[in-house]
């Protein structure tokens, strides 16, 4: 397994400090408040962004092509902080990834040539124009089309395309798109140029969240578009090309997840410092910090502890981790939503309040669950694939996770997950052997306990890797004996989540699965519990310090 060259951690810091004096300088509350207001997308500050003083988008772009060589994990850590800063401003710059990805992938070497090292010198904003109006995430449901246009020798000169894009970011102001159609020969990308005669953008969307984002619908009126401009030279790479990056992409949306929720729980800790009820700060009320800051701040590192794993992975010579991307996105997503609601919480009244942020971040956050896939369709993802490996390894492909958490100290919750791994195996194999699988609803339980059970396997094997390396932590600036409590609360909440989907399945769907059913039951709830106080008592000392 190779790895590709990483980026000179100073160049990364300096990237870090960059986006830190950005927001200081250019972001403060108020201007934030006032953009999202507004809801206008923020033109000088995203060219300048895109300028050459910052060229921000350089992180996205290959050495190659004159970018900053970056990897998927240093993306993912440049990802978190922007979206940490303002997720608006950071999907304006997913987007420019996004639309820039079938470039990327699929392009001749001289369509690389011509426009990524265009996108790297002039600062493009990209857009990325898949989604149609009754497709959704559907991608396979295309009604674009894009008909061959023949020269006099009865040769392919180019295309004309009609069609309908919905939600599309960036779209009102892309200098460069890249369109999805049917062409004869299947789906097909297309580069196209703002400004073309025959793509229309329509009216800018007053969204929920994310208001300083540009999102329109694009019309597509016999946009011709020559046939250089096919992405690859050949018809019918589409879905291929979309279906590549999947894993790459679902990963940042899963970083902007990660960095809505950190930056809702460090708003949280900080006003809970200060403000004073009944006589004692809120940080040290117990009920407080054990209900709305502790186990929010254990998903988050359990959902950072995947997000870090994943990026590795791809910064290997694996291709297919769309599974793993999926699982990323679901559970950073739905963990930065579920800290954004609990921060309005934890502010009481002043959370309602937009002066205070949290509820602008709560609104932003939502879109995170939607676009890129939604929870519903990465679920569909995750069960369909996770059945397909397990049936495949005759469940070998769960067990070998389960042996490797074996092997790890106790300390870290790994072996009494491998227990309960090897009970979810069990579940898996029976709910498919007894056809319970053709219900839609099992599935998604089916993919909750996957999900829970792959993100706290991440988690337990960071917190044991952190007992020989301590420099492994830095990225998450928590202590040993924090990533320790964190994994063996999240081992534990995961384990709650096989039992209780596994009797869902084995009992809520008729008496097929009453062997494993009974062994749920008599999972070892004792040593399950044991030490849950103590230890959230360790990650709530950590947060107030």
């Amino acid at each position: 397994m190779t790895h590709q060259k990483a980026m000179d951690p100073e160049l990364l810091n300096m990237v870090l400090d960059t986006i830190d004096k950005l927001e200081k300088e250019k972001l403060p509350i108020d201007t934030k408040l006032e953009m999202d207001r507004q809801g206008d997308f923020p033109t000088e500050l995203i060219r300048f962004m895109l300028g050459p003083d910052i060229a921000l988008h350089l992180i996205f772009i290959p050495e190659a092509y004159g970018g900053l060589g970056a990897g998927a994990t240093e993306i993912a850590i440049v990802s978190e902080r922007m979206a940490k800063m303002d997720l608006a401003v950071a999907t304006s710059f997913l987007a420019i990834c996004l639309g820039m990805d079938p470039i990327r992938v699929g392009s001749t070497p001289e369509q690389k040539e011509k426009y990524i090292g265009k996108i790297a010198e002039e600062g493009l904003v990209v857009a990325y124009g898949v989604t149609e109006p009754e497709a959704g995430s559907n991608v396979q449901s295309l009604k674009t089309k894009a008909v061959r246009v023949l020269d006099e020798g009865g040769q392919v000169k180019g295309y004309r395309i009609n069609g309908q894009k919905q939600f599309i970011t960036n779209g009102g102001v892309a200098q460069l798109y890249t369109i999805l159609a049917d062409a004869p020969d299947g789906p097909s990308f297309f580069i196209v140029p703002g400004g073309a005669e025959g793509l229309v953008p329509g009216k800018h969307e007053d969204k929920h969240g994310i208001r300083a984002s540009d999102t329109c619908p694009l019309s597509l009126e016999d946009l011709y578009v020559p046939v250089e401009d096919l992405v690859g030279g050949v018809e019918g790479q589409g879905l291929k090309q979309a279906n590549e990056v999947f894993g790459y992409t679902r990963l940042m949306v899963a970083t902007f997840g990660l960095g809505c929720g950190v930056a809702a729980l460090e708003r949280t800790i900080k006003y809970a410092k200060e403000r004073v009820q009944f006589g004692t700060t809120l940080i040290e009320k117990q009920g407080y910090t054990h209900q709305l800051l502790v186990p929010h701040a254990v998903q988050l590192e359990a959902a950072r502890a995947h997000i870090e794993e994943v990026a590795r992975r791809l910064d290997t010579d694996e291709k297919d981790l769309q599974v793993e991307g999926s699982i990323a996105k679901y559970f950073a997503t739905e963990a930065g939503d579920a800290m954004a609601n609990d921060a309005i919480q934890a502010f009481g009244g002043y959370g309602y309040i937009r002066e205070y942020e949290v509820e602008k971040i709560k609104r932003d956050v939502k879109i995170l669950t939607i676009y890129e896939g939604t929870s519903e369709i990465q679920r569909s993802i995750i069960a369909m694939f996770r059945l397909r490996s397990t049936v495949r390894s005759k469940g070998g492909f769960y067990n070998e996770i389960a042996d490797g958490l074996a092997q790890l100290s106790v300390e870290t919750g790994g072996p009494m997950l491998a227990d309960a791994m090897r009970l979810m195996n069990e579940v898996i194999q029976g709910a498919r052997k007894g056809k319970l699988t053709k219900s839609q609803y099992v599935m998604f339980q089916l993919a909750d306990m996957m999900t829970w059970a792959e993100v706290a396997n991440a988690l337990c094997r960071k917190a044991a890797a952190d007992e020989s390396d301590p420099a492994s932590m830095k990225a998450a600036a928590r202590t040993p004996v924090f990533m320790k409590a964190a994994a063996r609360l999240f081992a534990r909440e995961a384990i709650g989540k096989i039992r209780a989907n596994g009797l869902l399945i084995s009992q809520g769907c008729g008496t097929i699965l009453e062997d494993v059913a009974s062994k749920l039951t008599a999972l070892n709830t004792e040593q399950v519990l044991t030490g849950s106080l103590a230890d959230m008592d360790i990650i709530s000392k950590e947060l107030a310090a």
